[in-house]
């Protein structure tokens, strides 16, 4: 093995004795800073969450230009999760990660330099667009820290990963309210996060390792791509992470423009339902492990259409402390179903090669390979959610004054999610699901429950 950031030219996790010998520990090392470098990005994508409540009328900004500005930055933090996804291979785990950490500081800066009023509208959407890179460190975290730890140890891993990375988002929300309080400016905030870029980048170099055996395996992507449970997969997954990141980006403008919060009393409670969504992440993962992920994405969807229902009333009617405590739960969910639905992915693919008639070690390189490879394009088209419900935001308000409408469309999305969730894994027949690449055979048709 290698240390001080060397490349690593024999990595063998799955050996027990290499792996107390000296990989756990080279492993955990990767995980720590891999984690920071990935929090970082996620708060960086999502800082213009945090930039429009400081935007006052000063600014000159409808609450229609702030959706669609908030909506931007999510396409673009969707879109480079496909590139990202493969840079690993490309580049080496380490080496991405310093250069991907880097380029933070190119949306950060930006940002800095035109953040006050009389800015045009045109100028701030564009370093929005830069904000958007934040989002890929996502993929490109996952996929290095998948291939540093064992199959019986990358649960735990890729759940510390994804939840750490999440975090981000309340923690720039937190600092952003003690700014406000503090009456500091956008300019403060972001004077902050540009050395802590920074210090991830340089702590990059300094411990983290490059694996050599990654290889960049581009007919895993086109299988991947070609197989029907991607796709449905990805479609639960903007119902799950696409409606985390979506209301992340939206729930302080909603307060704003909905109920006449300013930017103070929005910021003492945007912060809750992404902190609480990110920490309940592992446990969706880890009722998944127990109950199988089909069952807990299937009913997880039962109670984010409940919960949407509420918020409809409460949008209403008005009812500020009941649209909040909906809101919250909402966040939570979300955060349950994203550990729930990427448990699925593994499990859907090792029963594929099941039914195949593969077994043993046959059967989970098939299932690795498979699985490994759309998790880009699943975690991508997720992310996808969030532009939609930024849109769907920007609409209502344009067209009924208040969010409503955009409640009542996302309900009939989890009522898609749950009927898909339901055809696919749950219900029992031996018919063929949708897509061309879904086993017929009964048992395997069943198994799917399992997962």
């Amino acid at each position: 093995m290698a240390a001080g950031g060397r490349w690593i030219e024999h990595w063998d996790p799955e050996d027990e004795t290499f792996w107390k010998e000296g990989g756990e520990r080279t492993a955990n090392r990767n995980l720590f800073f891999s984690v920071l470098s990935e929090h970082i990005g996620f708060s960086v994508w999502t800082l213009w969450s945090v930039l429009v409540l400081f935007m006052g009328p000063e600014y000159g900004l409808t609450p229609a230009d702030k959706f669609l500005l908030t909506s931007v930055v999510t396409l673009v933090g969707a879109v480079v999760r496909v590139p990202y996804t493969f840079a690993v291979a490309l580049f080496g785990g380490r080496n991405w990660t310093i250069i991907s950490a880097s380029l933070l500081l190119v949306p950060t800066t930006a940002a800095f330099v035109v953040m006050e009023p009389g800015t045009p509208f045109s100028t701030f959407l564009l370093v929005g667009l830069l904000a958007g890179i934040g989002g890929g460190n996502f993929a490109s975290s996952m996929t290095n820290i998948n291939a540093f730890f064992p199959l019986r140890k990358k649960g735990w891993a890729l759940g510390m990963n994804a939840g750490g990375g999440n975090i981000g988002v309340p923690v720039i929300q937190l600092v952003a309210l003690a700014i406000i309080g503090a009456s500091g400016g956008p300019r403060v905030l972001l004077g902050i996060y540009i050395p802590l870029i920074v210090v991830a980048a340089v702590l990059s170099a300094l411990f983290m390792d490059n694996i050599a055996s990654v290889k960049n395996d581009t007919g895993a992507a086109k299988d991947a791509a070609r197989d029907g449970h991607t796709w449905i997969m990805a479609f639960l997954y903007v119902g799950t992470f696409g409606s985390f990141i979506g209301y992340s980006f939206a729930f302080g403008q909603v307060l704003q423009n909905g109920f006449g919060r300013t930017p103070l009393e929005a910021a003492y409670v945007t912060f809750i339902g992404p902190l609480l969504g990110s920490l309940i992440r592992p446990v969706g993962g880890k009722l998944a492990d127990r109950y199988g992920g089909a069952r807990i994405t299937l009913w997880n969807y039962v109670a984010m259409g409940a919960a949407t229902a509420v918020l409809i009333a409460a949008s209403m009617r008005e009812s500020l402390g009941l649209f909040v405590t909906a809101f919250v739960v909402l966040f939570v969910l979300s955060g349950l179903g994203n550990g729930s639905t990427f448990k699925m992915i593994p499990g859907i693919f090792q029963a594929k090669a099941e039914a195949k008639g593969l077994t043993g070690e046959a059967a989970a390189s098939y299932g690795r390979r498979l699985s490994g490879a759309s998790m880009g394009l699943i975690g991508a088209v997720g992310a996808l959610g969030g532009v939609g419900i930024n849109l769907a935001f920007r609409q209502s308000f344009l067209s009924y004054g208040s969010g409503t409408g955009a409640f009542v469309a996302f309900l009939v999305f989890y009522a898609a999610c749950f009927l898909l969730t339901w055809a696919v894994y749950l219900r029992r027949t031996a018919a063929p699901a949708a897509g061309p690449a879904v086993p017929t055979e009964e048992k395997a048709q069943l198994s799917y429950a399992k997962v």
